[in-house]
């Protein structure tokens, strides 16, 4: 515990925006160093101007039998708040829809309030454009958010502790992806340049895992009908502790992380429950973004470390 409290307050004092070229950068030299001294050999890929994205790599990608990620990259402030309700596909579309309405119908009631006072009928629709186009600009490149606990420097925090943890193993590969803000490119990347790995081997992300007092397990659909990695994570990941963990193998649910780049996946992700609105994940891109339970990392760190001798050697 003493060990994550210690990662927590460096990661989040000196590196708590990771946008910049310039940050990701720094943040990657200070990684490299802390997986080489948890025993792993670890590098830097790159994937080419276009996409833009550097991976951190530790293990053998082309040989290993399971892969841990978690993105690095932080993202800009919302005009409005993001909302993730992974069981609640409904509500998340709905949630996501009417922010979009709002966005639009403020930039149609700007570019009106402009170009009526004038009498310019003819600039009411350009400026409406530019207004839109300038709105999502904003969302995707406009000023960084500086809060960034829970997304994702808590996934970044718990799988470097498990790294130390769990310690080498040549059957296990950590990939700490870049540009999940941007349509997960790094993920894309990635599974591009290793696609045979990347299409058969599972992959457990770690993704918002530190603000909530519920633990949810997402099996991708090609992953939940494998009864042998879902009694390993039932047997990894147990109740009484601190965390309440939900392998979720029935039902709809959707969570836009990652994984869903991998055919076989499991996304993990903390929430809080609100009754009849199900589990849900508070304050992304906001700058309420400030809780990063350390308890949640002991528990999930304590439960890699079971999963992984369970389902590997299960699947010798």
């Amino acid at each position: 515990m003493e060990e994550i409290e210690h990662l927590k307050k460096y990661l989040l004092t000196v590196h708590p925006v990771r946008k910049s070229a310039a940050q990701k950068a720094d943040f990657r030299q200070w990684l490299l160093r802390e997986l080489k001294r948890a025993g792993w050999k670890a590098h830097e890929e790159t994937y080419g101007k276009f996409n833009g994205s550097v991976n951190v790599v530790a293990g053998d990608p082309e040989r290993a039998e399971l892969f841990l990620c978690a993105h690095y990259d932080t993202g800009s402030r919302m005009l409005v708040p993001n909302f993730v309700s992974p069981t609640n596909v409904a509500a998340h579309v709905c949630y996501h829809a009417a922010a979009a309405l709002a966005l639009v119908a403020a930039a149609f009631l700007l570019s009106f309030a402009v170009s009526f006072p004038i009498n310019q009928p003819k600039l009411m629709l350009p400026l409406f454009l530019i207004l839109a186009v300038a709105e999502l600009g904003i969302a995707a490149y406009g000023p960084a958010n500086r809060s960034n606990a829970n997304g994702n420097s808590s996934g970044v925090l718990a799988l470097l502790a498990a790294a130390r943890e769990a310690g080498f193993d040549r059957r296990v590969c950590l990939v700490f992806l870049d540009n999940n803000e941007k349509t997960l490119l790094g993920a894309s990347a990635f599974r591009k340049r290793h696609g045979e790995q990347a299409a058969k081997r599972l992959f457990v992300n770690l993704d918002c895992v530190g603000d909530g007092e519920h633990l949810l397990l997402i099996p991708s659909k090609h992953s939940r009908w494998d009864s042998a990695l879902l009694e390993a994570l039932e047997a990894a990941f147990p109740e009484g502790e601190e965390l309440r963990p939900h392998v979720l193998a029935r039902g709809l649910q959707y969570y836009p992380s990652d994984g869903r780049k991998f055919r076989f996946h499991v996304n993990l992700c903390a929430c809080r429950y609100l009754a009849g609105l199900g589990y849900y994940i508070p304050r992304l891109r906001t700058k309420r973004d400030t809780v990063l339970r350390e308890e949640n990392i002991a528990y999930i760190v304590r439960s890699l470390a079971r999963f992984l001798p369970e389902y590997l050697d299960g699947n010798a």
